[in-house]
């Protein structure tokens, strides 16, 4: 791997997420709404990927390169185009409305907006996202643990979109108002979702996992891993479900928390969360 043209194409990188974000903080503050900053998540990732595609030009191989680059790109675009689809001519999303409550209205609000979500996710896209811009510089056409990472990005992928899927005809439907999700997917694990976009970034992981400098960034798909799982994800979904969906604590006994497992029984739900 060329790493010193890898190092060089790191500050643009970064730059390119930084400009997506800040572009989504413009639209934040006109439109007092920052509910589309998850818009701009998927989006930024495949701005990163794109970009690093044309730094990394003449220096990877180009197979390993365009199959980064798909990949993130098919997973950003998917997840950004429903986002935004659930999303339209919402209010402000829960989660932000309390984070941002925390400063007082006004200027000082919008620049704690700045820091505290929109500097912090493109810093987040950029560190996520450094095994995919390492994979695309190395020389070597992808080998068995490429194709098994993209073989895991398949499932990652499938259960983020069939689990969304099955969420959303869920609540189209009426008669499911103020109920619990327990189909499908959602029948063994409470977040397919989320699971799923783990499998995605181990998964690209892997793309690089084949060289030694790959490797010296586990990092990244450990802490978006621990994002899902134990920081802004599940457990600040599962206390706003817990609050105001009856039959959660019901389902959550015997749903698995994360990885899909068959549902427990009766018997078996006594100390399993």
């Amino acid at each position: 791997m060329n790493t010193a043209a890898f190092a060089q194409g790191l500050p643009v990188t970064a730059a390119v997420a930084l400009a997506v974000l800040l572009a989504a903080f413009a639209v934040g503050v006109r439109t007092g709404h920052h509910r589309g900053v998850d818009v701009a998540w998927g989006l930024a990732f495949t701005a990163v990927a794109v970009a690093g595609q044309a730094l990394s030009a003449g220096h990877g191989d180009p197979g390993r390169r365009l199959l980064a680059t798909l990949l993130v790109t098919v997973w950003g675009l998917r997840l950004s185009g429903h986002i935004w689809w659930r999303g339209r001519g919402a209010p402000e999303d829960p989660r932000y409305a309390r984070m941002l409550s925390r400063a007082p209205e006004g200027p000082a609000r919008t620049r704690y907006a700045l820091r505290k979500v929109y500097l912090l996710q493109a810093a987040l896209v950029w560190f996520v996202s450094l095994p995919v811009q390492a994979a695309q510089y190395v020389p070597r056409p992808p080998g068995a643990l490429a194709w098994a990472g993209a073989a895991l990005w398949a499932v990652g992928l499938f259960f983020e979109a069939v689990g969304d899927g099955q969420l959303a005809r869920f609540k189209a439907d009426p008669a499911n108002r103020g109920r619990v999700m327990d189909r499908g997917l959602w029948r063994y694990t409470r977040h397919p979702n989320y699971f799923g976009d783990a499998c995605v970034w181990w998964g690209l992981f892997l793309l690089a996992a084949d060289t030694p400098l790959g490797w010296a960034f586990v990092g990244s798909p450990l802490l978006m891993t621990w994002l899902l799982a134990f920081g802004s994800g599940k457990p600040l979904l599962e206390r706003a479900l817990g609050a105001d969906r009856p039959g959660w604590a019901e389902y959550a006994a015997r749903t698995s928390g994360f990885l899909p497992l068959p549902p427990r029984s009766p018997a078996g739900r006594k100390g399993r969360g």
